[in-house]
């Protein structure tokens, strides 16, 4: 058993001694993140590489992350199956919209501080939704590593818990998506009107009005129309929940 150790840690120190300095930093700090050594470097390298302009750029992270995102879609469902029983097909759906849809992924890239472990590129300008594609092309990284059950316990052992699934149980995604499943449940008529205006800077808004059927209910004004019809959407939510509880028991409905 003692040499048995022993050969474990002169393997390990040869192998930090072979890697390089930018590879060494990787691996320290996935270590860190997955609780598990990384076995293929090449996943991750892969993982943690941007998109540039050169004709030599083997590979970039956008297939794993187009992997990773397959890869945690299944493992959220069977977790949601598995944790809620008696729940329906339209709760379920809803959760699993909560926990991957791409604010919250950003959110948990951001906390896991993915953007450090990228390869420095100051001429590669970083999108806002940079954080979340790594996130899932860690996933898709881990998933070749260590195949699906060892992925799986990962992810819901170290980057996405229960516990934190939990308190995106009652978080609402989409104002608008939610008044539009009330209204239909209620054979009731929701519309939106957005019109651009100019405002005296010249700067260009959207200003929404939202209608419940001859009813106008709320207004909001937004730099686009999506973010514009969003904030009407809450604003409108908020008014109509004062008169029925438009959530009601959404296990169950």
């Amino acid at each position: 058993m003692e040499l048995q150790k022993y050969f474990s840690k002169f393997l390990l120190k040869k192998r930090k001694r072979q890697l390089t300095e930018r590879d060494y930093f990787l691996t320290t700090e996935l270590n860190k993140i997955l609780g598990t050594d990384v076995q293929n470097m090449s996943f991750y390298r892969e993982a943690f590489s941007i998109k540039t302009s050169s004709k030599n750029q083997e590979s970039n992270y956008e297939r794993l992350e187009f992997l990773g995102d397959s890869v945690l879609g299944t493992i959220i469902s069977c977790h949601l199956f598995q944790t809620y029983p008696k729940a329906n097909e339209g709760y379920m759906t809803q959760m699993k919209s909560k926990i991957v849809n791409r604010k919250n992924l950003n959110k948990l890239g951001e906390d896991l501080k993915l953007t450090d472990l990228l390869q420095k590129n100051n001429s590669v300008a970083l999108g806002e939704n940079i954080s979340g594609n790594l996130f899932e092309a860690l996933i898709g990284a881990v998933y070749l590593d260590f195949q699906y059950e060892t992925c799986k316990r990962i992810v819901l052992e170290r980057l996405l818990t229960p516990t934190e699934i939990n308190k995106l149980e009652n978080k609402i995604v989409s104002y608008k998506g939610l008044l539009l499943e009330w209204s239909q449940k209620k054979k009731l008529n929701i519309k939106y009107e957005t019109c651009e205006e100019i405002q005296v800077n010249k700067s260009i808004v959207f200003r929404c009005h939202v209608w419940l059927g001859n009813e106008k209910i709320s207004n909001a004004t937004e730099t686009s129309k999506k973010k514009a019809e969003e904030k009407a959407a809450q604003r409108a939510f908020y008014i109509l929940n004062k008169k029925e509880n438009i959530l009601g028991n959404p296990k169950t409905l």
